[in-house]
């Protein structure tokens, strides 16, 4: 019967949570060398359990990035709403280096296993960047960002500043500061006030004789 089944049904997923709770901190500090029964007994659960969910080492790790990149897509999806486009953006850029710092040793580990991430995880990357996109283009059609950037640049110069955390014997680089000067490279700059008018203000143009500057 269905009313039997909800129980199980419950069971299994908070197993299923439990698992990738315990296996996502294991491989961060210690990568693919922590056996699955291990993370069973951290998981408390059985290896039978565990082996029900996720048949191999490489299937486990792959739906712990998985489920990164789903939960950055959700967030991405509900900035939508945010009443500022610009902000709801950079939210998001933030939301995206703020997890990749957390999971970066997950994917240098998958790369170093021979999982392909970009395989088996690219339809989930490919919501994220669609999502992006939308952010990008409400902000550029409320005139909050500028418009000759487009989703790939966007994506481009967020994976340098992934790649510049990645390589972490160098120390100097920090999230933050980069995330700031890519929001200043986004953000459109108000055109100059010209409210008045040609003949106010200094002229620039000529040194204090009345002639061109000479430097």
């Amino acid at each position: 019967m269905q009313a039997d089944d909800r129980p199980l049904r419950a069971d299994a997923r908070r197993n299923r949570e439990r698992i990738l709770d315990v296996a996502r901190q294991a491989f961060a500090a210690e990568g693919l060398s922590v056996p699955l029964d291990e993370i069973a007994r951290r998981a408390h659960v059985g290896p039978g359990t565990l082996h029900r969910h996720f048949p191999t080492k490489e299937s486990l790790f792959e739906a712990v990035v998985h489920e990164r990149l789903r939960l950055l897509v959700e967030r991405a999806r509900a900035a939508h709403d945010a009443p500022d486009a610009a902000e709801a953006l950079f939210t998001v850029i933030d939301h995206v280096v703020t997890d990749a710092e957390a999971k970066t040793e997950l994917i240098d580990a998958l790369v170093g296993a021979g999982i392909e991430v970009q395989t088996t995880v690219s339809a989930t990357a490919a919501e994220l960047r669609h999502e992006m996109a939308r952010l990008l283009a409400r902000a550029q059609e409320d005139g909050t960002v500028r418009r000759d950037v487009g989703i790939a640049e966007l994506m481009a110069l967020l994976g340098g500043i992934l790649l510049a955390l990645r390589r972490r014997a160098d120390q100097s680089v920090d999230s933050r500061r980069a995330l700031a000067i890519l929001r200043d490279g986004l953000r459109l700059t108000p055109p100059p006030d010209t409210s008045q008018g040609p003949g106010r203000g200094p002229d620039t143009s000529q040194g204090p004789g009345g002639g061109p500057d000479t430097i």
